[in-house]
């Protein structure tokens, strides 16, 4: 579960529940992980978000066929602090209506038509993951992982690259990492792990088998765990000690290696960039001194 959003104080003492972003993506993305009551509930909503506006809780409930406990921990499911806030967000969703349509391809689709479907679905996974990212999630995470001996950085698949990229990005800024992307690899370091250890897993389904173990053994042996996974329930959540979510929706032709992989990336450029301003004159020195290693490989 993701955590819910600040609540700020009304006048007269009273705390408001202030609308969140993307309340319509964040349920399409979750539903398939739902259970049954939930989806229920998600389908209800999606279809006639305008009415829902209007409804009480027990309008609801009996609209769905659930108990108004299983309408409020639907809410609260999906990152808000009840029914209230559920209603707020939509009012406003409906009102500002969504800048950019996640458009599917279709087989007869010019070149231009595809640039723009698939550039607009790249901005709106940036702005949905944006929207679910906890700030002080990321701030857990990069005091983890700078106050580690090691940073171990784990991925499978189309995760690889990110984990890849993430092991670039620490050593560039002095870090000892390493990217583990064979999952025989990554049981046997996953085990050989200790509390001076931070993991980072990789991972967008948060169910793959191979990653989820890895996660599980360097928990179990002591290593302070971090997963980059997409907005909705997951096995791996079970060992991760902080989690950063990204929400990419993706379509027939876009599959979770695609957006996927531009809203990891954007997560893994904040935790480097919170990272070098944690301790910035060690950052920029070995930034200078990296920049004028690799002077030697460019004419």
């Amino acid at each position: 579960m993701v955590n819910s959003p600040k609540i700020q104080q009304g006048r007269n003492n009273q705390t408001v529940n202030r609308p969140v972003e993307n309340a319509l993506g964040r349920i399409r993305v979750a539903l398939p992980s739902m259970a049954k009551s939930a989806q229920r509930i998600a389908e209800f909503i999606l279809e006639r978000p305008e009415d829902i506006v209007g409804m009480s809780v027990t309008e609801l409930s009996e609209a769905t066929g659930v108990s108004e406990g299983s309408v409020i921990n639907f809410c609260r499911s999906i990152g808000l602090s009840g029914f209230q806030q559920m209603k707020l967000s939509l009012a406003q969703e409906i009102v500002q209506p969504v800048q950019f349509i996640h458009e599917d391809l279709d087989r007869e689709d010019d070149t231009e038509t595809v640039c723009r479907k698939v550039f607009h679905s790249g901005i709106q996974a940036l702005r949905d993951t944006l929207s679910v990212l906890d700030p002080g999630a990321l701030a857990r995470a990069v005091d983890a992982v700078r106050t580690a001996r090691r940073v171990e950085i784990y991925g499978i698949g189309s995760s690889a690259p990110i984990a890849e990229d993430a092991h670039y990005r620490l050593i560039r800024i002095g870090l000892d990492a390493r990217a583990v992307t064979d999952s025989h690899v990554q049981a046997i370091s996953a085990s050989r792990c200790d509390p001076d250890v931070a993991v980072i897993t990789i991972s967008h389904s948060g169910a793959t088998h191979e990653t989820v173990v890895a996660t599980r053994l360097a928990k179990e042996a002591g290593a302070r765990t971090i997963v980059v996974t997409n907005f909705a329930r997951s096995p791996i959540q079970a060992y991760a000690d902080i989690v950063l979510f990204t929400m990419a929706r993706e379509t027939r032709f876009r599959t979770e290696a695609m957006t996927s992989r531009i809203a990891q990336l954007c997560v893994v450029d904040a935790l480097v960039a919170g990272l070098a301003l944690a301790d910035y004159d060690h950052a920029t020195d070995v930034l200078k001194k990296t920049f004028d290693v690799l002077s030697i490989k460019r004419f």
